[in-house]
């Protein structure tokens, strides 16, 4: 599943939620959440039973470069399993595992530096037994490196490198005993300078599955090819058809079969001598749209088919980008009373995407690997339908998924199962559905825009009796470093988290018991997107959490029996901005978890026990070679304010002290209006030698001056005037930038004292810079003006906005607040709607530019609207007409209107169309003179 749009956080004042409780409540402070390290098959009795033994490449014996973790989008590391890896750069490095079990295969995870285009490298890898090679092993880069806003593509040129790795696969000339040491070793460095290994799973592959008894052989009686020279698509369907009709199992020898469509299949057994054996594969040489795959017939073509069973073979394709539209995944059509099994599938779209409506259909002992999109989805009507004991690994989208688009799911179950590193979205998740069960799962390492478990009434079609309904059972599953920043948002995704974006839930019934939610990237538990209700947790342990415990951005009410947290990053184990619409019962024994008094303000970093910081832009291009090292804080001839902790004598709303010191200039701190004089003070962890601060505002502003004095103390209890106030001009021509010389001295605690804004009533600033450097003795001595400069600019930039209505927390005032990644989105499917802002006078205007995200993961869309204007704010008329106007991340994702200059104090952009999203939506609301 595609994830939606872009968000951004919301900051608003403290409240506290409803409780019913009958015990007191517990605040405890934690230690922050532990580095990388617990494997999802160090859990007991939960997670696929699997035939191999997984050793990770950071814990095996090596003469390269580990990466370092990290859980930063787009970087090497977060990608990995554990979140961690091994570079190889040169000749003879390498990685060697002791096996612990005898073993005759290999399958190993790695990345290698994308080339030629983002048309992808080939390489070769040697595995050596004893300092002899045993095996070349191909290895490339063909079918991952993938870029742009979704579905993405494969053009370096763009922004947003993801989708890192792949995995090789190998059997060797003879089965191994146990304590044999295996390398991953570098032959040559001529087709790629770097190797980065994750992992390697060693496993005893049983011989090849002998032909059954009156089987149909597809090579002997229908001639199709084993050594993959020819296209057997045809040949193979003359065989199925045959079994349909005699009511014969079809065998598929041993070989390499090569087809350029689907194999259509009803009524029939395909057997194959075991997925290290039977291979289908390939793709048709000019239409790219048809490749390997085995498919039910669609119910719309005389399906679902029935009683299928399709086992021990793989389905190993050659697709290399995302097409939503082209069914090329390894299975798909409808299915009822079938079964997979032992089948392995890789390098397809989707596992095994099923259009219903279709009943009782089963995937098990299967695996499911390097997918350009989900692992698995039912999707519309499928009934009584289960994925168990199968494992998934770098999906391009959700692990295993349920979306009950306009046909309900029902009664369908994901049951012990290990979903590791979905690249995009969630490990499970189900949109709508009813009765919907999922137990006895391992869920890992979550990359992007999702959680480990997520129950939705999300994606189009879920609603009313599609939607949430029912008795869930979310049983004895165990989410290990779960969640993620969603990129979009700007904020992070809980371990467990629930949606009711398109409308609210209907009273289900929700049960999450006996759970286990470790390490969390951000928060274990979040609530976002409307109203949810019903969800109930009972022996739920949470052990380390990024941020927060719960995350609550939506109105629910939620019952919590016998739920104990521990290593929570923050004191307050709770955000909720909502208030009491979040309704808390609490029975049992609960700890570690609840607070009186959440947080409710900007978001925190991560605290995950690792010295990884977190990049301040998305890379734009990718790198040639891997990173070896996580990047490490600035030095101490940088900025030594980035990052530390800041002190406020008030804030304005979300506009809060942290974003001064945040590295990014487009978010900013401003006091209380109008109350004169405030403070900025800044805690730079210990004595410093600083000669200089540079002082910013956002760039788009309009020119002001600020009068400012600076003072200094070592204890933060006493401070001593470095500065006396002096007026400080901030000119967009010139970055909207100020420098203050300071004297030679060394000082922990720096505090601006604001006294003046010639701009706003307000102290203001968007970054507070402190280098070691340019000290002086005497400070600028600018007087203030006595009159506020003529307008300039953007005459929009902080002005009051309104909204006809808002989606959630992306409020009008996002559309003024000069970032271009926070946004405004109204209710959606409920056209028309307006957004106002008011000059303040009557302006002379000329020109409206209108901005989406500039994050390419949003896609093109036009949006139909118009501009009116007015002088009292109640009679409006048309200032520009209606037409279509189109935002495209490539150029910017930027629209200018312009019109006839005219006088208007209020301007409204009146929305009646979007083709991206049924809502009207924009991040910056700029109005210019000319």
């Amino acid at each position: 599943m595609a994830n939606r749009t872009a968000h951004r956080y919301l900051a608003a004042l403290t409240t506290t939620a409803a409780v019913v409780a009958s015990v007191a409540a517990v605040t405890w402070t934690a230690s922050p959440a532990g580095a990388a390290g617990l494997s999802p098959f160090d859990i007991a009795g939960r997670g696929a039973t699997v035939p191999f033994v997984e050793t990770e490449a950071e814990n095996a014996a090596t003469n390269g470069t580990r990466t370092g973790t990290s859980r930063y989008y787009g970087q090497l590391s977060s990608e990995a399993s554990g979140r961690e890896a091994v570079t190889l750069d040169a000749v003879g490095e390498y990685v060697e595992f002791t096996l612990t079990k005898p073993a005759n295969a290999v399958t190993f995870r790695y990345s290698l530096p994308d080339g030629n285009g983002g048309a992808g490298r080939d390489a070769a890898m040697d595995v050596r037994v004893n300092d002899a090679v045993v095996r070349s092993v191909p290895v490339t880069s063909r079918y991952s490196w993938f870029y742009g806003g979704y579905p993405f593509n494969n053009n370096p040129g763009d922004s947003n490198p993801h989708h890192f790795y792949d995995e090789a696969r190998a059997l060797f000339p003879a089965t191994y005993p146990t304590g044999t040491k295996v390398r991953l070793q570098v032959a040559s460095t001529a087709q790629s300078p770097t190797f980065t290994i994750d992992l390697a799973d060693f496993e005893n592959v049983p011989g090849a599955i002998a032909k059954p008894a009156g089987a149909i052989d597809a090579v002997a009686d229908y001639g199709a090819d084993p050594s993959g020279a020819t296209d057997s698509t045809a040949k193979i369907q003359a065989a199925v058809n045959a079994g349909s009709a005699q009511g014969r199992t079809v065998y598929l020898p041993q070989g390499n079969y090569t087809l350029y469509s689907h194999v259509i299949v009803d009524r029939v057994t395909l057997a194959g001598a075991g997925p290290w054996y039977t291979v289908l594969g390939g793709r048709h040489p000019t239409q790219r749209n048809l490749a390997a795959g085995i498919y039910g017939k669609y119910n719309n073509q005389g399906g679902p088919s029935q009683n299928v069973t399709v086992k021990d073979l793989a389905i190993i394709g050659d697709i290399r980008e995302r097409v939503d539209d082209d069914q090329v995944n390894a299975f798909g059509g409808a299915m009822s009373n079938s079964t997979i099994d032992n089948v392995w599938m890789q390098h397809t779209k989707v596992g095994a995407w099923m259009d219903g409506p279709m009943d009782r259909f089963t995937i098990r002992n299967s695996r499911i690997l390097d997918q350009t999109a989900d692992g698995v989805n039912f999707h519309i009507g499928v009934t009584n339908s289960t994925v168990t004991n199968t494992f998934v690994r770098n999906t391009g989208d959700d692990g295993l998924a349920m979306w009950a688009e306009s046909t309900p799911n029902v009664a369908n179950s994901f049951t012990h199962n290990t979903v590791v590193a979905p690249i995009l979205a969630n490990n499970l998740v189900s949109y709508g559905g009813r009765d919907i069960v999922m137990t006895d799962n391992v869920v890992s390492d979550t990359v992007t825009n999702g959680g480990g478990i997520h129950v939705a009434n999300r994606y189009p079609g879920v609603n009313g009796a599609t939607g949430v309904q029912g008795t869930w059972t979310l049983a004895r599953n165990t989410l290990i470093r779960a969640g993620n920043s969603d990129y979009n948002w700007q904020f992070g995704v809980g371990a467990i988290w629930f949606s009711a974006l398109n409308e609210a839930f209907q009273n289900p019934t929700i049960n999450i018991t006996d759970t286990d939610i470790l390490d969390s990237s951000y928060a274990a538990l979040m609530w976002i997107e409307g109203q949810t209700n019903g969800i109930h947790l009972s022996n739920v342990n949470i052990q380390g959490a990024g941020t927060y415990a719960l995350q609550v951005q939506a109105a629910s009410q939620v019952s919590f029996n016998n739920v104990r947290a521990s290593g929570i990053a923050q004191a307050k184990p709770i955000h909720n901005c909502v208030g009491p619409s979040f309704q808390i019962t609490r029975t049992g024994t609960n700890t570690g978890w609840y607070t009186d008094t959440p947080d409710c303000g900007p978001w925190p970093a991560p605290q995950w026990g690792n010295t990884t910081t977190p990049p301040t832009t998305p890379p734009t291009t990718p790198p040639t070679t891997p990173p070896t090292t996580p990047p490490t804080t600035p030095p101490g001839t940088g900025n030594l304010a980035q990052g530390k902790a800041v002190t406020t004598s008030s804030t304005s709303g979300p506009y809060v002290g942290a974003n001064g010191v945040d590295g990014n200039a487009a978010t900013y701190w401003e006091s209380a209006n109008g109350a004169f004089p405030q403070t900025y003070t800044v805690d730079l962890g210990s004595a410093q030698s600083v000669g200089r601060l540079v002082l910013k505002l956002p760039p788009g502003w309009e020119t002001r001056t600020q009068t400012v004095a600076v003072s200094a103390s070592s204890d933060g209890g006493s401070y001593s005037s470095l500065v006396g106030a002096a007026g400080y001009t901030f000119n967009p021509s010139t970055g909207n930038t100020a420098t203050i010389g300071l004297p030679a001295g060394s000082r922990r605690y720096l505090r601006l004292t604001f006294s003046a804004n010639t701009g706003w009533p307000a102290g203001q600033l968007s970054e507070l810079e402190a280098y070691a450097d340019g000290g002086t003795t005497t400070p600028p001595t600018t007087t203030p003006p006595t009159t506020t400069p003529p307008p300039a600019g953007n005459l929009a930039a902080g002005r009051p906005v309104t909204a006809t209505s808002q989606a959630d927390v992306y409020t009008p005032a996002n559309t003024v607040d000069g970032n271009a990644n926070t946004y405004w989105e109204s209710q959606s499917n409920a056209f028309p709607q307006s957004l106002t802002v008011d000059l303040g006078q009557a302006r002379t205007v000329s020109r409206v530019v209108l901005k989406l995200p500039p994050a390419a993961a949003w896609a093109t869309r036009t949006q139909t609207l118009s501009v009116l204007g007015s002088a009292d704010g109640s009679s409006f008329g048309t200032v520009k007409a209606s037409a279509g106007y189109s935002f495209n991340p490539s150029s910017g994702n930027t629209a200018t209107v312009s019109f006839t200059a005219t006088s208007q104090r209020y301007l409204r952009l009146t929305f009646t169309g979007n083709t991206g999203w049924p809502a009207g939506q924009v991040s910056e609301f700029e109005v210019y003179a000319s």
